[in-house]
């Protein structure tokens, strides 16, 4: 077995780019092997296609098989690398070092070796053009036309092991790169292009971050799995991370306090790695990030005073590496939300309260946390119910599409009228990341904004900034999780909350201008009674856990329940078995949130009422029943008597 084949077999040392896989449960630790193995199969296939000469072809291979290998080695490998000072974590340098003492004659392979890798870095941002100046070095040996070749043939293997769309997207760019570098044309990019590379889903970064990589960052660092690990903060956020991570710097520079303070003064590789690896996990069979530790961090980010959390920087081996640590209490809860989050149950919201607490989150900001993905998803898939019909009542310039969740609507309102101002708003700061990141990936005309109609009207700024009302007001199956979810003195399912909201929608219109509702309704007369037959036990039992853990109807004392169990039936006034039935649909997997909500919690009279009360002109006010749900409970649910209530309502205003 050659060397370097039992260095990456014989490992136990697991070195993945998390970019790369798409679940953290796939990784195996044979990743690092199997990807020079892809290499070296691509160069076969090269060496083929281009009637390659053993003279190129064999410098490649050589480079191939030994430029990961110091992400490889047995424990004691590994402690003997460390103790000799090689920057594993960097492993190009490393590798290129442990290749010399066993072919130290063989200059050529060690810097083919040891700039392994920077032309993909470069084109990352990730490390400046002159990481690659040693290769001019090889220009007398080697010649530049024999180099370019070489070089050309070396990426193609090493981008292409990758993915070969990766190859089909940056090939040609890697070949202009290294024939720049050769011809000695290459310059640096300047600050701002560089950071686009380097943070490609960013957008238009801000003036204060591009300045502080300018000053700080790049004239000093090659900083490795940037990307990776921070691509999902924004601007503003990842300037405090990067002053704070200065300051760290700083001090382990004076202070000694790290595993290797001599090398700090010429510190020269920051690794977020460990990042990386730590903020993500498998969510329903694939990779998401831990939005729990995210939220955690951002909060640090907003007060570095925040206890539990803290940047974690050391250096080892030369590298710097960069993580964020909890406090054991705090790393604990997170496992026990992830755990409590994949059993679907209450006792997830009950995990996530003990968060808030820990960190004083507001209910809104945390809210779905993960399961948002689903939801949002679960939300756009409504496409062929009877929501969309609202659009046929909008009116004006600018509407208001208010909880915009997964922003199906705004891209309905989007298409439907191009030349509108269409708003979207959400009090979810995880929602308003998607839809933002949703905007830039599919090059939306529509923006976002965060708002809380409880808390006030809104007002959009025109074209010389000043504040002016709206034209539209949507609120579409959104004002029954405003009745729910918002936190009062009084408790929650408090009907002030739903008037606040439409009060504060009235207040934001222009005069003629419309507000639009379609959301649950609630059943006019409570006195009926509706029996349910479970056509399995499990119904039943879903019904059972329902009862004792629904908060909503606090207007209604006596709901009237009745339980038969040999016969797996239910009774119950109209209104509770009408808010478990469509609770009923959506399944166990949805239960812990949906058992939280009051779908109906105002009848059509009382729409009219209120608004008849602010003076506003009803243009429709009707109920109905969305043909969905019937469709899903029929296999599980027989009634008595056979007639669903009503679920819906539309209802349009105009001020």
């Amino acid at each position: 077995m050659e060397k370097w084949y039992e260095y990456l077999y014989y490992t136990e040392n697991v070195a993945v780019n998390i970019e790369r896989v798409d679940k953290v449960e796939d990784i195996t630790g044979r990743e690092t092997l199997q990807y020079v193995l892809r290499s070296l199969s691509i160069l076969d296939k090269i060496i083929l296609r281009d009637n390659i000469s053993e003279e190129y072809s064999g410098i490649v291979r050589r480079v191939l098989q030994w430029s990961e290998v110091a992400k490889g080695g047995t424990a004691k490998d590994r402690t003997e690398w460390l103790e000799a000072g090689l920057p594993l974590d960097i492993h190009n340098i490393a590798s290129a070092e442990i290749y010399r003492g066993f072919y130290p004659e063989d200059n050529a392979t060690y810097i083919l070796i040891k700039t392994h890798g920077m032309i993909g870095q470069c084109l990352r941002g990730e490390v400046p053009v002159s990481c690659n100046d040693e290769l001019l070095e090889l220009v007398p040996v080697l010649g530049e036309k024999r180099l370019k070749d070489i070089l050309y043939i070396l990426n193609e293997c090493i981008i292409a092991a990758v993915s070969d769309e990766l190859w089909e997207r940056v090939g040609d760019a890697a070949k202009t790169l290294i024939d720049q570098i050769l011809n000695r044309t290459s310059g640096e990019l300047d600050a701002a292009a560089r950071v686009s590379k380097l943070l490609p889903k960013l957008g238009e970064p801000t003036d204060e971050l591009i300045r502080i990589f300018e000053e700080k960052y790049f004239p000093e660092y090659e900083l490795w799995y940037f990307e990776a690990a921070l691509s999902d903060f924004n601007s503003e956020q990842l300037v405090v991370i990067l002053t704070r991570l200065n300051e760290v710097i700083a001090q382990l520079s004076v202070s000694g306090e790290q595993d290797d303070a001599s090398d700090v003064p010429d510190l020269s590789y920051i690794s977020f790695k460990p990042l990386a690896d730590s903020l993500y996990y498998d969510y329903e069979g694939k990779k998401h990030i831990n939005v729990y530790k995210k939220r955690i961090i951002e909060k640090y980010l907003k007060d570095a005073s925040t206890e539990n959390v803290d940047l974690d920087a050391k250096v080892v081996g030369g590298a710097l590496l960069v993580d964020f640590k909890f406090s054991k209490v705090c790393e604990k809860l997170i496992e026990f939300c992830v755990e409590a989050e994949r059993s679907g149950l209450l006792t997830f919201e009950k995990s996530i309260t003990v968060l808030y607490d820990m960190f004083g989150f507001r209910r809104d900001e945390f809210d779905r946390l993960n399961n948002e993905d689903k939801y949002l998803s679960t939300m756009n898939d409504a496409d062929s119910s009877t929501k969309y019909t609202t659009l046929d009542y909008v009116k004006g310039e600018s509407v208001v599409d208010v909880g915009s969740g997964g922003g199906v609507l705004l891209d309905k309102l989007e298409e439907k009228y191009p030349d509108k101002k269409v708003i979207g708003t959400d009090i979810s700061a995880n929602v308003i990341e998607v839809l933002n990141k949703k905007k830039r990936d599919e090059n939306h005309n529509w923006t976002v904004v965060r708002h809380n109609f409880v808390d006030s009207p809104f007002a959009v700024d025109d074209e010389n900034t000043n504040l002016e009302k709206v034209d539209t007001v949507i609120f579409s199956s959104i004002l029954h999780e405003i009745f729910s979810y918002t936190e009062t003195p009084e408790g929650r399912f408090n009907i002030e909350t739903v008037k606040k909201s439409l009060k504060n929608a009235y207040d934001s219109l222009k005069p003629g201008g419309r507000i639009i509702i379609r959301d649950g309704v609630k059943t006019p007369i409570n006195d009926d009674i509706l029996t349910v037959t479970f056509k399995e036990k499990s119904g039943l039992d879903f019904f059972k856990n329902y009862l004792q853990d629904f908060e909503g109807l606090t207007d209604i004392e006596d709901k009237r329940i009745e339980i038969d169990e040999e016969n797996l039936r239910v009774r119950g006034c109209v209104n509770y078995i009408r808010e478990f039935l469509y609770t009923y649909t959506w399944g166990q997997e949805s239960y812990s949130h949906e058992v939280q909500e009051q779908f109906g919690y105002f009848t059509i009279a009382d729409f009219k009422e209120f608004f008849e009360n602010l003076g506003a002109k009803i243009i429709r006010a009707d109920s109905f029943l969305e043909p969905g749900y019937p469709e899903h409970l029929r296999d599980k649910v027989t009634l008595e008597p056979d007639i669903y209530p009503d679920s819906n309502c539309i209802v349009v205003v105009e001020k």
